[in-house]
C-alpha cells in the first residue's frame, strides 16, 4: 500500500477542522484549551494540511477537544485508503491533467467540478461511472480500468 503523504495530512487537516467546528470553537477557542503556546498560524496551517503536525501536538490537539487519537486517525484512516462500498474514487486534478482523448467530456466534467470542488477528490456511485462511461463512448469497465491507471483512482471490492 502506498502512502500518499500529502493527501494525508490535507485529510488529517479536514478532520482536526471538522472537529474544532462540531464543537463550535474558533481557531482561538481551541488554542486556549491548548497546554502549550501555538500561534493560530499554526493551526490554521494543520488544519490546512500544509503543516506536518507532531504526535504529541496531535495528542494535545485531540485531548483538548476531547477525542481519542486513535479515532481520530482511525477516520482520516478510512478516508484516504478504503473507499465505500459501491463507489468509486475520483482524483479531479489527474482527470483534468489526463491527455486521452477519449476522456475529452470527462475532463470537461472534472474541470467544472474543481471550480465549485472543495476538496480534489470525491466519490460516486458506480452507476454515475456507467453515465461517464457512455458520455465518453466507452463500456464502463474499459473507463475504470482507465481511472485506476491513473494511479489517483481506487474503487471499493
Amino acid at each position: 500500500m502506498r502512502i500518499d503523504g500529502e493527501a494525508y495530512q490535507r485529510v488529517l487537516g479536514e478532520e482536526l477542522r471538522k472537529l474544532r467546528r462540531k464543537r463550535g470553537w474558533t481557531r482561538k477557542d481551541l488554542n486556549d484549551r491548548l497546554q502549550s503556546e501555538i500561534s493560530l498560524q499554526t493551526l490554521a496551517t494543520y488544519e490546512l494540511g500544509t503543516r506536518h503536525c507532531s504526535v504529541v501536538r496531535l495528542v494535545e490537539l485531540c485531548v483538548a477537544m476531547e477525542e481519542l487519537p486513535q479515532n481520530l486517525l482511525a477516520r482520516v484512516h478510512r478516508r484516504v485508503f478504503a473507499d465505500e462500498p459501491g463507489r468509486v474514487r475520483l482524483d479531479l486534478p489527474r482527470i483534468v491533467a489526463d491527455d486521452q482523448p477519449e476522456l475529452i467530456p470527462l475532463r470537461r466534467w472534472a474541470a467544472d467540478r474543481l471550480t465549485t470542488a472543495t476538496v480534489p477528490e470525491l466519490q460516486v456511485e458506480l452507476g454515475a461511472l456507467d453515465w461517464m462511461a457512455e458520455l465518453c463512448g466507452l463500456p464502463a469497465n474499459d473507463l475504470l480500468a482507465r481511472l485506476h491507471a491513473m494511479s489517483g483512482i481506487r474503487t471499493s471490492p
